[in-house]
């Protein structure tokens, strides 16, 4: 089974523990998170329950195309390519291309594992 690790923090904290990996100050250990988001509810509404739906049905079904995606979820395909332009900035899905240039979404984890700190004092990104 494979994991994506996500964390919560702002975007000053997210950038400042950027900003020592770069310098070599912070170096990210086997555990911490790979993916960050700025808010609980920004993470909450990426992975809604009708995303989850999607990223199930990709998991499930294999499509060759969003084209093929959008008729087996009954959504726009517009609408479809955005939501999951979004996820794959998170790499919640992989966008490659297909035959004749059409994108083939995958799904890579099976699972996300969420760590937020509830005090001031357990949040240590660098």
């Amino acid at each position: 089974m494979k994991t994506l690790k996500i964390g919560i923090a702002s975007y000053d904290r997210m950038k400042q523990r950027t900003m020592a990996i770069a310098r070599g100050e912070h170096r990210p250990t086997k555990g911490e998170p790979t993916v960050w988001f700025t808010s609980i509810e920004s993470f909450a509404k990426v992975l809604s329950g009708r995303n989850r739906d999607l990223l199930a049905a990709i998991a499930r079904e294999k499509p060759d195309s969003l084209t093929e995606l959008a008729e087996l979820a009954g959504r726009n395909k517009s609408n479809l390519s955005r939501t999951l332009k979004t996820m794959s900035r998170y790499g919640l899905v992989e966008l490659k291309k297909g035959r004749r240039g059409a994108l083939v979404p995958r799904v890579p984890y099976d699972q996300v594992r969420l760590d937020v700190a509830l005090t001031s004092a357990s949040i240590d990104l660098v």
